[in-house]
């Protein structure tokens, strides 16, 4: 089974939704440990009118888009709470708001690679947790490094063209598919759905994709 998830490193509901799904792959392969499921991310970007190499703090982000501090501060509250019972800890106020292009070009060599996904939880955990700037170039060096991926390879990857069109023509096939909130899931290159669901949906997904009980 192949599953492609559309999503963005500072988007919260993709880190729990990435943390609810893996739990559901785990109770799934509890009951069915021979059916293969490959995860691929591939990219999204929350604001693609943002600069790269620019940062801010994302309290500014939320209170500009979603009409001031209370309401701001009411999601952070919220998307906290929540990432909490999936045991991620979300440090909003020190989170710092980045233009995500480079972040899902490294992601396109970790996929090649195969460490996908270790990095993409070193990305969102650096952002949420750590306050961590994942638009500049030395900081997803070093997480790349942190990964196992060898930091000189990374960086000529990012400083040259590396994954620029792979990255292209993901944000290109999510506007085509008129994918507009993250996480989306998408199986073996049909049948989809967006959001954030419990665990125990998702094991129903898994379970009617495979065709299993």
């Amino acid at each position: 089974m192949q599953v492609d998830i559309w999503s963005d490193v500072v988007c919260p509901w993709c880190y729990i939704g990435k943390r609810r799904f893996e739990q559901a792959i785990e109770i799934f392969h509890e009951e069915h440990p021979d059916v293969e499921i490959n995860v691929s991310y591939r990219a999204y970007m929350l604001d693609p009118t943002s600069k790269p190499g620019v940062h801010q703090p994302v309290r500014q982000a939320y209170e500009k888009k979603f009409g001031g501090p209370e309401a701001a501060q009411q999601i952070f509250d919220r998307v906290t709470a929540e990432a909490a019972g999936e045991g991620i800890e979300f440090n909003m106020d020190i989170a710092q708001r980045a233009n995500t292009g480079l972040a899902h070009r490294l992601l396109v060599l970790a996929d090649q690679l195969g460490s996908q996904g270790e990095v993409k939880e070193r990305l969102m955990a650096a952002y949420f947790t750590d306050g961590k700037a994942i638009g500049d170039l030395e900081v997803l060096i070093e997480i790349a490094g942190d990964a196992g991926i060898d930091k000189a390879v990374a960086r000529e990857f990012l400083t040259g063209n590396g994954g620029r069109s792979e990255v292209s023509e993901q944000l290109e096939f999510a506007a085509n598919a008129g994918i507009t909130s993250v996480p989306t899931f998408v199986f073996n290159g049909s049948q989809g759905f967006s959001g954030a669901h419990p665990v125990r949906s998702l094991v129903k997904v898994l379970k009617h994709q495979a065709n299993v009980a």
